[in-house]
């Protein structure tokens, strides 16, 4: 009876060690398959951005903001509706448009692809 009773234990000590190892494997890959897809977007021309919703006077009401060795902001014209949420990360490619700012914060850019972040 006491040999089963440890028995038990050992496989329960046993079970629970190797499910925390899958988990952590588990957690360790999904980061990698984020940086896979990242550098998958970047290589396919995508730029990463957030978009920033302002309701200050004479700002660009949706914004993309841009980071890296510098902070920049891009004022997407032709945003479409699904997103227009602010803080909403996004892979996109776009165009420089030559016209004049809408906002001063922002260059007018005519966004060609655009996707939600996974």
């Amino acid at each position: 009876m006491i040999v089963r009773s440890i028995l038990f234990t050992l496989l329960v000590f046993t079970t629970a060690c190797c499910s925390s190892k899958k988990s952590s494997a588990n957690a360790t890959q999904k980061p990698n398959e984020a940086i896979m897809t990242d550098a998958k977007m970047m290589e396919a021309g995508f730029k990463s951005g957030t978009i920033v919703a302002s309701k200050i006077e004479g700002d660009c009401q949706f914004t993309i903001e841009m980071t890296g060795e510098k902070l920049y902001f891009l004022d997407p014209i032709n945003l479409e509706e699904q997103y227009k949420k602010d803080g909403m990360e996004v892979w996109f490619t776009f165009t420089g448009l030559r016209m004049m700012n809408r906002c001063e914060k922002a260059n007018p850019i005519n966004v060609n692809e655009i996707q939600m972040k996974k």
